[in-house]
């Protein structure tokens, strides 16, 4: 069944949605993380361990999320997988231990990694039938909840609202946002002769080194989140707000760069605009290595942020050309790009460990440095068993 072009218009404008629900969610749940350390008397090393499970709860179930499109059609999986993730945010705060809190935030990452999975699909099949970059945008959108949320979290938290009633308020309100924003989204389901992936799908070779530049581009993005804040204070001697109002720059500006940057990959090319990002990312790791002040180290963690906030959104563009099953594909670029930000906040304080914080940007730095040469990754192409490409609205799979 074919879209007109205000069905896509209006998919556009839901898939939009959808991504600032979904980035709301991470916004609430980071806000009070202190107050569940608390509640639960953890050590820090006790909630770093529990901080691990998100991400190894999506790793693990992004590769079922193809099967779950294909076997229900995207706008169904996506309003139970979005459901999902927005109800699995009460769950942490109601743990009475380590061990539950860590079974609960994997599930809690399982269903974030999913939903990750079947949104972008949908951002991808919007921007095919568009004919034009959308899918900055809609990482922007993402960063935009994050940030709205995080205010309210700030508020509660100001507030001393218990988390338990913030968290379970928010997921509700949230869940039923997902329903609603989700019902304008694509209807894509696969054709009769299209085979359902395996139920746990692997990476396709195709989604590999595009899966590669996420990596590079995700490292940094999880070492600059985690360590900014204590290289300032650490290596420049900048005053704990000072540090702390690091990461909200970085965060500004990683959201603007987003929201922008459609426009850029519309102008330049996926390619070249990674490649231009690189080297943005590239200068900024430089100012950061050689910051003997937070005036300086600063600048240079917001255009690390600029530099990197492109290159997910486009990763998963690519990905969704590279092979015959667009989920599959983003399934594989997404456990690769969710693997990196699992290590990098680690290899980061092991290297500064062995030698210095110093030494650990400059390894960022150099990875910001690999995505200019590893740009051609996300050329397109075009699968050779699909369609080609029309002026027509209809489906391509």
């Amino acid at each position: 069944m074919g879209e007109t072009l205000k069905d896509v218009q209006r998919a556009r404008v839901s898939v939009a949605l959808v991504f600032a629900v979904h980035g709301a969610v991470t916004g609430t749940f980071v806000t009070r993380i202190p107050w569940i350390k608390d509640h639960l008397d953890l050590s820090p090393g006790q909630l770093g361990i529990a901080l691990v499970f998100p991400a190894v709860g999506a790793s693990v179930a992004m590769p079922l999320a193809s099967r779950i499109v294909h076997r229900l059609g995207a706008r169904t999986a996506l309003q139970g997988l979005l459901t999902l993730w927005c109800l699995s945010l009460a769950l942490p705060a109601l743990m009475p231990n380590l061990v539950t809190l860590c079974l609960s935030l994997f599930l809690y990452g399982a269903t974030a990694g999913m939903s990750d999975v079947a949104m972008n699909a949908q951002g991808v099949e919007v921007e095919e039938r568009l004919g034009r970059s959308i899918m900055s945008g809609l990482h922007g959108m993402w960063s935009l909840g994050g940030l709205i949320a995080s205010g309210f979290g700030v508020l509660a938290a100001h507030q001393e609202v218990d988390a338990r009633v913030q968290y379970a308020a928010t997921a509700a309100v949230l869940a039923v946002l997902a329903q609603f924003v989700s019902r304008g989204v694509l209807d894509v389901r696969p054709t009769a002769e299209e085979e359902a992936p395996p139920r746990f799908a692997l990476p396709p070779k195709e989604a590999l080194l595009i899966g590669l530049v996420g990596f590079c581009a995700v490292f940094a993005e999880g070492a600059s989140m985690d360590w900014s804040g204590v290289y300032l204070h650490d290596v420049t001697g900048a005053s704990d707000s000072v540090a702390a109002a690091c990461f909200t720059a970085f965060a500004a500006t990683m959201a603007a760069a987003r929201l922008a940057g459609d426009a850029v990959v519309r102008r330049l090319g996926p390619v070249r605009t990674v490649r231009l990002s690189g080297a943005v990312a590239t200068v900024g790791g430089l100012l950061v290595v050689l910051a003997d002040s937070p005036y300086v180290a600063i600048p240079g963690f917001a255009l690390i942020g600029i530099g990197i906030a492109v290159v997910v959104p486009l990763a998963f563009a690519a990905a969704g050309r590279a092979g015959t099953n667009p989920s599959q594909s983003i399934a594989g670029v997404a456990t690769v790009t969710y693997t990196s930000g699992l290590i990098a906040p680690a290899v980061v304080g092991g290297i500064a460990q062995a030698s210095s914080l110093t030494v650990s940007f400059l390894a960022v730095t150099l990875l910001a440095a690999a995505l200019i040469p590893s740009a051609t990754a996300l050329r397109h192409r075009r699968p050779t068993d699909a369609p080609a490409a029309t002026g027509s609205l209809e489906p391509t799979h």
